[in-house]
């Protein structure tokens, strides 16, 4: 059964998504949209035709472990996911996901212009690799 990642962010949505094994990360991709409602109905639509058993939802937490208004955001987004998904939906510290991204980014040559279509999608595949290697 495969295994989505999500990094919520309030224009754009990074979404990651596992084999079929939940071993590895397969394809990854970032999805605009402002509102919440619409984009948990789409995240839930793309999840049914792609065979997703778990939604892991992206948690970002301050470096000193606290949460702040991110945080909130993200719990109620997660309220919206298992409402319109029927997934189980696991929060996971994102914690430095989007700037090791950026780096993964910068180290492959993209000019920092272009990192803004990329960065979230790659976000997504580090949060889904750090969940998968932590249930193997």
């Amino acid at each position: 059964m495969r295994i989505m990642a999500i990094d919520y962010g309030d224009r754009r949505i990074g979404l990651a998504v596992s084999d079929l094994l939940g071993v590895l990360v397969g394809e990854a991709w970032t999805m605009e949209e402002w509102d919440m409602e619409r984009a948990s109905r789409r995240i839930s639509e793309e999840a049914a035709a792609r065979d997703v058993g778990t939604l892991v939802l992206g948690l970002p937490k301050n470096m000193d472990g606290s949460e702040g208004p991110r945080a909130e955001k993200s719990r109620a987004f997660r309220e919206l996911l298992l409402r319109d998904s029927g997934l189980p939906v696991v929060l996971w510290d994102e914690r430095r996901s989007s700037i090791e991204a950026h780096a993964i980014l910068h180290a492959s040559g993209k000019k920092e212009k272009q990192h803004r279509k990329t960065v979230d999608a790659v976000a997504a595949g580090l949060i889904l690799d750090g969940y998968l290697g932590s249930v193997r």
